[in-house]
């Protein structure tokens, strides 16, 4: 369909329902206009052309913090904020990517090598993503799109992997049938980051925008992990799931990240393994002489944190299969003191004036207390935290926070059930 068909098309309601599957209902409305435009401005760009839409969602971690590259337990979901493409495909390899506020330099994918000064750049995660899917056999090759995203940028939410995610679903949509898994796709985002955009990062983020819904991964086997659907709607137990951006971007402090899974590695050659996951927090215990003489004390206590913590985000999926709320919303707010504690990613190292996310845990425990839970969400030190909120509180919460970071700043956020599609 011709970009001026399907906008008319959306006028009149097509795609009403699933707007509806994906935002919720009550966001319709405000959904016909963001796809609208976004064919409005692939029109101006590209002219009136044959094009698809496609979605990736953010994603929310609940437990689990900093446990995906140790090959540990997480439970996480897709959200309903989400990156959504206009897409026009091409003879020639080439992608040209363009975005609502940025511009990327087309990327030739006949040089599908690593190209080190594209390091942390869009680039550089679009030739990785073609990299890793010609890796594993499958195709991929040119295309146009034009892009908009309310994935907080640097927020928690993995825009990065969001990012991932839907440029591996366009090339599986346009060049491999749909043949390439939704963990498939993880896996070769991953790939992307590691080793293009050169961040070390687990498989959590992608895999928990690729998946789509609420589930429990296990990533002891890393090429096979294991996912299992939790089905669990805060709104069922009278709470609302709330995301508050600190405004203070955490997309400069990858070499801070760097450092807890190589902290977490250091400890674990010391035991004479490759990753904590192979360990227990008995062994642990019993090497502390040793590993803090040869470590340092941090990293023991990053490790501590996580021993515990990916058996909690076990702890946390059993609590809602078996419809515990209060036994659930108890082991998110011990994760959350872990993380504070152990893994110490709440405050940048050395920064006494700026601690956003130490202040709005604090705020958040003086409204909610022991009614709810609070915790750092996603890598940590900047970014946003998450809150599960009863809805008669929600607004004095939301009051509180937005005193301390301005009008906007928290979000009400529903789990989305399906990850990367195909949109039109």
């Amino acid at each position: 369909m011709k970009i001026s068909e399907l906008s008319e098309s959306i006028k009149t309601g097509s795609l009403d329902q699933k707007f509806g599957e994906l935002y919720g209902k009550e966001e319709v409305a405000a959904q016909r206009k963001r796809y609208g435009d976004l064919l409005e401005n692939a029109l101006k760009l590209y002219g009136d052309q044959e094009v698809m839409i496609f979605s990736a969602p953010g994603r929310t971690e609940v437990g689990g913090n900093h446990t995906d590259h140790q090959l540990g337990s997480v439970l996480a979901a897709s959200l309903n904020l989400d990156c959504i493409a206009a897409v026009i495909p091409t003879k020639e390899p080439i992608v040209r990517y363009s975005a609502k506020g940025f511009e990327v330099d087309p990327v030739d994918l006949n040089d599908l090598t690593i190209h080190k000064e594209e390091k942390n750049s869009t680039e550089a995660l679009i030739r990785g993503v073609a990299a890793g899917l010609v890796k594993r056999g499958y195709h991929c090759g040119g295309f146009e799109a034009f892009a908009e995203s309310d994935v907080i940028a640097g927020g928690g939410m993995s825009s990065s992997a969001a990012f991932e995610v839907l440029i591996g679903t366009i090339q599986n949509s346009l060049y491999n049938e749909d043949k390439v898994s939704a963990p498939e796709i993880a896996k070769i985002g991953q790939y992307a980051e590691n080793e293009y955009f050169m961040k070390p990062s687990g498989l959590l983020d992608q895999m928990a925008c690729s998946v789509g819904s609420f589930a429990a991964i296990d990533f002891a086997d890393p090429e096979n992990p294991v996912v299992e659907k939790v089905p669990f709607d805060p709104a069922d137990y009278g709470y609302a799931l709330v995301l508050t951006d600190v405004k203070a971007s955490h997309a400069d402090l990858s070499d801070e990240y760097g450092l807890i899974p190589t902290e977490m590695k250091h400890v674990a050659s010391v035991l004479g393994k490759k990753v904590l996951g192979q360990t227990s927090a008995e062994e642990l215990i019993s090497h502390v002489k040793e590993i803090r003489e040869t470590c340092g004390d941090r990293a023991f206590l990053r490790s501590y944190h996580y021993v515990n913590e990916t058996r909690r985000a076990k702890a946390e999926a059993a609590a809602l299969k078996d419809k515990n709320i209060n036994e659930f919303l108890k082991l998110v707010r011990e994760s959350g003191h872990s993380s504070y504690m152990y893994l110490q990613n709440i405050n940048v190292p050395g920064e006494t004036m700026k601690q956003p996310i130490a202040v709005a845990l604090a705020l958040s425990e003086a409204v909610i207390g022991e009614n709810g839970a609070y915790r750092v969400h996603g890598g940590g030190f900047a970014g946003t935290i998450q809150a599960f909120v009863k809805k008669e509180q929600v607004q004095k919460y939301i009051e509180t926070l937005e005193n301390a970071f301005g009008k906007g700043c928290c979000y009400i956020l529903r789990i989305r059930n399906v990850g990367g599609t195909r949109i039109a």
